[in-house]
C-alpha cells in the first residue's frame, strides 16, 4: 500500500492550473488558423466536427472534411494548405531532430514521451513492461469476472498518482456501455482510493463518466472528448466493453460487413486519441466461442471484433479466472513484449 503525507496528497488530487498551460504548449489549437486568412464561422464548423486542434484535423482526410457541413471543396483545400503552414508533419532526418532547440518543441517531445501508468499489481507491471502505454491502445479479453472492468478501476486511481509514483498526474475519461461504473455505484473506486492513501471525493471530481446506449452514441461521445482534452490534461481514456453495442446493434451475417467498417471507424478515431492527446486507451472486449480452436483445448474461445479489432489493437491482453481471488493475464498480442507468457494477481482492490 503507498501511504502519503497529508500535503502531498492535495498535489494528487489536483490537477495545478500550470500544468493545464503546459498541455496547452503541446497542441496547436485550431483557432490558429484564423491568423492564416480561414473564416472563424468555418474554424466553428470544425470544432463542432470535433476537431479542436490542427494535429487532429491533419488526420482527417479530404474527404471527411468535405463531408461536414458547410465545408466546400475550396475551403477544405485552404484550410489543409494553412495547417500545413502551422504543423510540420513531414520528413526529418535523425540528425536534424536531435539539432532541434526550440523551446516549444522540447516541451512537446517531453509531454509526448510514452508514460507507462501502474495497474496497481507488481507482476502485471513486470508482464507489461511497467504498466499500460500511453499513445497506445490496450485491449483486455476474457470472459465475464475475469478481472478487466476492476483493471479499469484501478486504472482510474493510479492514472491520478504523479508520474514518479508510476501514475500519469492526470485525468479520467470513462465510456461505458455495459453500466460497469454508473452514477449509482461510484463505491467501486473509493476502496481503490484508500488503498492508494488518496481522497476518493478528489479521485472521483477527476474523473468524467458517459454511459452509452447506442454504437452512434459511443462515436459521438468520442468525438466531444476531442474538446474536453485539448483543454485539461487527460492521460487515461476507458471504453468498456468496445464491441458490446455494436453486437446488439447489427445482427446476423448480412449486416456483418456494414458492422466491422462502424467498428474500423471508431477505432480509427480511438487510435487519433491516443496519438494526439498522449493518452493510454485501455478498452475491454468480449470473448465468443472458436468451433475451430482445436480438440486440445477445452473450452475454445477467441475475442470479439475479428481481424478488424485485432489490428487496432497495440497490445492485446487474456485473462481467465484463476484460484479463488486470482486472476491470470497473458500477453496475447504486443510489438515489444513476449508473447504466451502468463502470470496470476491477486484482484487488484484488496
Amino acid at each position: 500500500m503507498l501511504a502519503f503525507k497529508a500535503e502531498e496528497q492535495s498535489q494528487l488530487q489536483i490537477v495545478e492550473r500550470e500544468e493545464i498551460e503546459d498541455e496547452e504548449d503541446l497542441f496547436e489549437a485550431i483557432d490558429k488558423l484564423t491568423a492564416h486568412g480561414i473564416n472563424a464561422g468555418d474554424v466553428k464548423k470544425l470544432q463542432d466536427a470535433g476537431i479542436y486542434t490542427c494535429n487532429g484535423l491533419m488526420m482527417h482526410t479530404k474527404k471527411n472534411l468535405t463531408g461536414i457541413k458547410g465545408l466546400s471543396e475550396a475551403k477544405v483545400d485552404k484550410i489543409c494548405e494553412a495547417v500545413e503552414k502551422i504543423v510540420n508533419f513531414g520528413f526529418m532526418t535523425g540528425s536534424d531532430a536531435l539539432l532541434k532547440t526550440d523551446i516549444k518543441l522540447l516541451l512537446a517531445m517531453q509531454r509526448k514521451s510514452v508514460v507507462h501508468i501502474t495497474t496497481g499489481s507488481q507482476a502485471l507491471d513486470e508482464l507489461l513492461g511497467g504498466g499500460i502505454e500511453t499513445s497506445a491502445i490496450t485491449e483486455a479479453f476474457g470472459e465475464f469476472r475475469s478481472g478487466k472492468t476492476q483493471l479499469a478501476h484501478t486504472l482510474c486511481v493510479s492514472t491520478q498518482l504523479p508520474t514518479n509514483m508510476k501514475g500519469g498526474n492526470g485525468k479520467v475519461a470513462y465510456i461505458d456501455t455495459e453500466g460497469t461504473l454508473n452514477c449509482s455505484r461510484p463505491d467501486r473506486i473509493i476502496p481503490i482510493a484508500e488503498r492508494f492513501g488518496m481522497d476518493a471525493g478528489a479521485v472521483l471530481d477527476n474523473i468524467i463518466y458517459a454511459r452509452a446506449y447506442t454504437y452512434e452514441h459511443q462515436y459521438n461521445l468520442l468525438l466531444g472528448l476531442a474538446a474536453k482534452m485539448a483543454e485539461e490534461p487527460f492521460r487515461l481514456l476507458i471504453v468498456d466493453s468496445v464491441i458490446a453495442l455494436f453486437r446488439v446493434d447489427f445482427t446476423g451475417r448480412g449486416e456483418l460487413a456494414d458492422r466491422q467498417q462502424k467498428l474500423a471507424q471508431m477505432l480509427s478515431r480511438l487510435i487519433k486519441i491516443a496519438e494526439e492527446f498522449n493518452v493510454a486507451v485501455y478498452m475491454t472486449n468480449q470473448v465468443i466461442a472458436d468451433p475451430g480452436g482445436g480438440v486440445f483445448i477445452s473450452d475454445p474461445k477467441k475475442p470479439a471484433g475479428g481481424h478488424v479489432l485485432a489490428h487496432a489493437a497495440t497490445i492485446r491482453l487474456m485473462f481467465r479466472k484463476g484460484k479463488g481471488e486470482q486472476r491470470v493475464c497473458k500477453v496475447f498480442d504486443a510489438p515489444n513484449l513476449p508473447e504466451a507468457e502468463a502470470i496470476s494477481f491477486l484482484c487488484f482492490y484488496i
